[in-house]
């Protein structure tokens, strides 16, 4: 169940949680550090608009403070020398779910004006940072090996790949869920297709020949120097985490690096 919440005053930055964590992070390492924040589509998502119109007259009035607080925020970030901002946007796959879809009707939301207006959101938050690469992340749940969500990337592909300016695109390939890799056709040129391929919802580890196969299947649509391959989200979305040991853990992130090493070297 998705706890949507009403806002009582005008959001405003009480504290930088990502900076502090990317300060902490930098010095313990020479190679370039990730810092996550949670995209706007998924914070439109748990905002009770209904039940806020004392605040905030329309989502988009909200969403224009989210963007603004979310762009204070990575300038702190980058003022600090990170250069690599991922977006975590699992809520984009909401706009291929069958039961997302008709939530929101219920509701009495237009599902694509909402997906219109998250693609809006998430474009003005990464402009103006030049030397920045941005990354954005989609899935469909991952909750105690758990998920939550299904339908292939066909209907949203070619506004979500043209539309938004990131440059990498992080996606759940790690099940049927997510349908097949034509929708990478629209994925622009020069840009990065991360496939998640590799499960962080179960111990089993794929095969290398299988993650070879399924990486020149993507071939056909995205040139190999523009893919990438990944787990397919994280290993604890929530403080419980998912059903893998930490040694399980280990071997999935070292099957990664094996199988980026005999595809693309």
């Amino acid at each position: 169940m998705v706890h949507r919440r009403p806002a009582v005053a005008r959001l405003k930055l009480e504290r930088n949680v990502p900076l502090e964590e990317y300060r902490r992070v930098a010095p313990m390492t020479s190679r370039p550090v990730k810092v996550a924040l949670i995209g706007p589509d998924r914070i439109a998502q748990r905002f009770d608009w209904q039940g806020s119109k004392a605040v905030y007259p329309d989502v988009d009035s909200f969403l224009e403070d989210v963007v603004a607080i979310q762009r204070t925020m990575i300038r702190q970030l980058v003022a600090a020398g990170c250069r690599y901002v991922h977006i975590d946007a699992p809520g984009y796959t909401a706009y291929v779910d069958e039961p997302s879809l008709a939530a929101m009707r219920a509701r009495g939301e237009d599902p694509m004006e909402n997906f219109s207006r998250s693609l809006r959101a998430d474009a003005d938050l990464i402009q103006g940072f030049p030397g920045v690469t941005f990354g954005i992340h989609l899935c469909r749940g991952n909750q105690r090996s758990m998920w939550h969500r299904e339908g292939a990337y066909d209907a949203i592909a070619e506004r979500l790949f043209t539309d938004l300016p990131h440059d990498r695109f992080l996606l759940e390939y790690d099940s049927p869920r997510a349908g097949g890799f034509e929708p990478l056709r629209f994925v622009p040129k020069g840009k990065v297709a991360v496939l998640g391929l590799v499960s962080t919802k179960v111990p089993q580890l794929e095969s290398l020949d299988e993650l070879r196969r399924r990486v020149d299947a993507a071939a056909k649509y995205v040139p190999l120097e523009c893919l990438a391959i990944s787990p397919q989200c994280g290993f604890a979305s929530d403080v419980v985490g998912n059903l893998l040991t930490e040694e399980e853990q280990k071997r999935k992130l070292e099957l990664v690096v094996e199988a980026a090493r005999r595809i693309w070297v």
